[in-house]
């Protein structure tokens, strides 16, 4: 008699067990390798052994390292073959190095590759792979990063996508270590897509994670804590708490730079009891490192001190002098603000010239100096310590690769050049202040143009600001928004003057309210006051400096990237004193011409070509809808019919419908046209600006091939005086706050555009199209493109159907006068 069976084969079991452990649902591949060891201990020890030792592995995962070694020790004795051995003991090793048993880990490892130089076996690469996490844990990237590489080629050499994605990973922490982080982001990236598309889901959680601590240090908080939250979220979820308390950690980064203290403790409090459970040694110290920096911030000088002497106890045994730096800073923080200042003034510049201190450190260590200095009355030292810390930043910044980490990375100098200027007009040094303010701005641009020497580490060369204005032919508005105060130095063709402004919070605050005023309501007829005390604050301590119908350069910080001052209600004087009504108000568009710059130096810088040109035309347009996000625009070819209708036919280059693609723009000699004009989409990456793309038609059957993007629009050089982007959200959504304008616009004026017209907000077709036809019908009359684009709006403002700001408002002029 023969009986049929529905019970699992072990085999099967064991590749069950292992799937969900690649998939990353680390809970249920534990309990599932647990359960299938219960189940083949008495009938087949070989199989137990497997399925310990995949418990094992996922309890490394988990960063549960205590109990690896507990499971591998509890193990049936007997292993059948030689890869088994040389994987347990790589899990050892890889355990042991967690938990900084650095003897234990040498050992287990050095056995391991005795094995593996005898006979080379498949789980070799988890040696190779344990081998560099035991130099990372020791402090060592530079020595990881080549065993990681050979990590990689034995992976492909034995098609284990698994530990390749792992190793690459690996690279990428490690260049987090070195603080390459725009070569972090690449090699976490490819890990990431590698992950996602084997499914293995610990690994591409870990990507994001890591990605997001990139991009933190990269200044980019925005996406840093998106980034962190959603590694954060999907570690929980699978019960990886190793790295769960790694992103929370991280998470605490971002709350901390945002000025949310108590977020940033409770993060950390967080992070410390998940690393007390696993017991990792170097995620103890992390936590503990951020609650000293935290406490000694908030003004809780007791906790700081124990827990940075826990962190300081951790790095010493563990023979790590760069972890110990981190905490001693904090202890000399902690003694400026106890007033022991001779003890700051000796661990700071401990800190500073140590052999094993990194940039990240060193800039810190010397602004700390500066402002410890400039508590003491010593402004000579002050101001120089302030330089050095600068100039430690602008050479970071310059060694990164690529313009897009370049971006954001001046958010990391932020609150050293906010120091700065505020401590040197408080020396009464405004026009200093002015110069180093701006060169603050739009860095990496400036250095594209060949404004300023790339790295920046000879300072900001001299600037003759009322020179510019005479040159400009108007009023230069100059604003920097700090975190204590904020200043505006209006500039005009014989003298500059400051003036000082509330906090920046205080009026990103009302930047946003008046914004979303302007998507809901009539602004003037309900006298709006978020936009009238913007005036007050903004414009009103220059106004008695602006004349009637003069041309007014904003340049933008912050916040005010995004507000298009054109839209500001003005209150017109009573002309009675009977009259007590509500004040008659209009916008300030009709008093002054407005365009838009980066900074200083982008405005007056020289052009190349400053013969007279011909008018010709490059439009794209009109193009094939890509998918269904990107719907054909309905009056798209009757806006392009009417632009072409202001110049000779033969002097233009027409790219529509199927016609209108990527590549074609490219093939089209961009750089010999005087005026570019697109009528597309657009997108706008909030996070990666260089992203930002103008959508046209496909050039193939890739999923992005419709996308002209603005990292590839920048290398692509031009002559034009005028692009125009008629595309929602063109300008580009994110500004940071030393960077001024990216996005598209920042691209074409980087390639060598020297007006740029774009939008901030998504814009109606209708009117788009009357905008334009007047906008190019007062180019023909000979407007310059600042006071076209003035009269095409106020044509809008003044009639009856586009009267709103919402129809007008969105396009900004940027200039580069050239």
């Amino acid at each position: 008699m023969f009986a049929c069976s529905n019970r699992e084969t072990p085999q099967a079991s064991f590749q069950r067990a292992e799937l969900t452990l690649r998939h990353g649902d680390l809970i249920r591949a534990q309990d599932e390798a647990e359960k299938g060891y219960q189940r083949s201990l008495g009938s087949s020890p070989q199989w137990a052994r497997r399925f310990r030792i995949l418990e094992a592995e996922t309890l490394l995962r988990r960063g549960m390292y205590p109990a690896v070694l507990t499971v591998l020790g509890a193990a049936p004795d007997s292993i059948d073959t030689r890869d088994s051995v040389v994987e347990v003991l790589a899990l050892k090793g890889a355990a042991h190095a967690r938990l900084h048993h650095f003897g234990d880990a040498e050992q287990n490892l050095g056995e391991a590759e005795a094995l593996c130089n005898a006979l080379p076996e498949v789980t070799c690469g988890e040696v190779l792979r344990a081998r560099g996490i035991l130099l990372l844990q020791q402090g060592q990237p530079a020595k990881a990063k080549p065993v990681f590489e050979k990590t990689v080629v034995f992976a492909r050499l034995h098609g284990d996508q698994f530990l390749e994605a792992t190793a690459l990973l690996n690279l990428g922490l490690g260049a987090l270590s070195e603080q390459h982080f725009d070569e972090a982001i690449e090699l976490t990236d490819v890990a990431y897509r590698t992950s996602s598309a084997l499914g293995a889901g610990t690994i591409a959680t870990k990507a994001l994670g890591n990605l997001g601590w990139a991009y933190y240090n990269l200044g980019d908080s925005d996406k840093s804590l998106k980034l962190t939250l959603e590694a954060e979220k999907r570690a929980a979820q699978v019960g990886d708490i190793i790295d769960q308390l790694s992103w929370i950690t991280n998470a605490g980064y971002v709350y901390a730079s945002r000025g949310d203290l108590t977020g940033a403790k409770q993060s950390y409090l967080k992070a410390l009891d998940l690393a007390n459970e696993t017991s990792g040694r170097e995620d103890i110290y992390n936590a503990l490192r951020a609650l000293a920096l935290v406490s000694a911030e908030s003004g809780d000088l007791d906790e700081a001190r124990k827990f940075s002497d826990q962190a300081i106890d951790i790095a010493h045994n563990d023979n790590n002098r760069l972890d110990e730096l981190y905490p001693l800073l904090v202890q000399g923080l902690i003694a400026a603000r106890s007033h022991n200042e001779t003890e700051a003034e000796r661990i700071f510049h401990e800190v500073e010239n140590d052999p094993q201190t990194n940039a990240s450190l060193k800039f810190r260590a010397e602004h700390a100096l500066a402002r410890l200095y400039e508590d003491q009355g010593r402004s000579a030292a002050a101001d120089r310590e302030y330089q050095i810390a600068l100039k430690t930043i602008e050479a970071s910044r310059s060694a990164l690769k690529r313009d897009d980490s370049k971006l954001p990375f001046s958010n990391n100098a932020r609150h050293v050049y906010d120091d700065y200027v505020h401590f040197l007009v408080a020396s009464k040094k405004p026009d200093e202040a002015l110069r180093w303010a701006d060169f603050s701005r739009a860095r990496t641009l400036n250095e594209g143009l060949g404004l300023l020497p790339k790295g920046g580490s000879t300072g900001p060369p001299p600037l003759d600001a009322p020179q510019i204005a005479r040159r400009a032919g108007g009023t230069l508005l100059f604003y920097w928004l700090g975190e204590k105060q904020s200043y505006l130095w209006a500039i005009t063709p014989q003298k500059t003057s400051l003036f000082t402004l509330p906090p920046g919070k205080e009026i990103d605050d009302t930047v946003q309210r008046y914004r979303e005023s302007l998507k809901v309501q009539d602004v003037l007829a309900s006298a709006d006051k978020d936009g009238l005390s913007l005036y007050q604050t903004l414009i009103g301590p220059a106004s008695e400096l602006l004349k009637k119908d003069a041309k007014v350069f904003v340049i933008p910080d912050g916040s005010l990237n995004s507000l298009n001052f054109e839209t500001l209600p003005v209150s017109e004087p009573k002309t009675s004193e009977l009259n007590t009504s509500q004040p008659k108000l209009h916008y300030w568009i009709e008093d002054v011409t407005i365009a838009d710059a980066s900074s200083l130096r982008i405005l007056a810088a020289p052009r190349a070509d400053k013969q007279k040109r011909d008018r010709t035309l490059l439009i794209v347009g009109d193009s094939v809808a890509p998918n269904e996000e990107y719907r054909e625009l309905p009056l798209s070819a009757a806006q392009m019919r009417r632009v072409e209708s202001h110049f000779p036919k033969q002097d233009q280059k027409i790219l529509t419908r199927e016609e209108a693609t990527p590549s074609a723009y490219l093939a089209s000699n961009p750089q010999k046209f005087s005026y570019i004009h697109f009528v597309a989409h657009g997108t706008a990456s909030q996070l990666s600006p260089l992203d930002s793309a103008i959508v046209l038609s496909k050039d193939s059957a890739q999923d992005n091939s419709f996308k002209l993007y603005a990292r590839v629009i920048k290398d692509q050089k031009l002559r034009a005086d005028l692009v125009t982007i008629s595309a929602c959200y063109s300008a580009g959504e994110r500004s940071y706050s030393r960077e001024g304008l990216v996005g598209l616009s920042w691209a074409f004026l980087a390639a060598g555009a020297h007006n740029v017209v774009a939008a901030l907000w998504d814009v109606s077709d209708a009117s788009t199209v009357q905008l334009m036809d007047k906008f190019y019908d007062e180019l023909n009359r000979g407007a310059s493109p600042d006071a076209a684009l003035r009269t095409a709006k106020l044509s809008l403002l003044r009639g009856r159907e586009f009267h709103n700001p919402f129809y007008w408002a969105p396009f900004q002029l940027y200039a580069r006068l050239g």
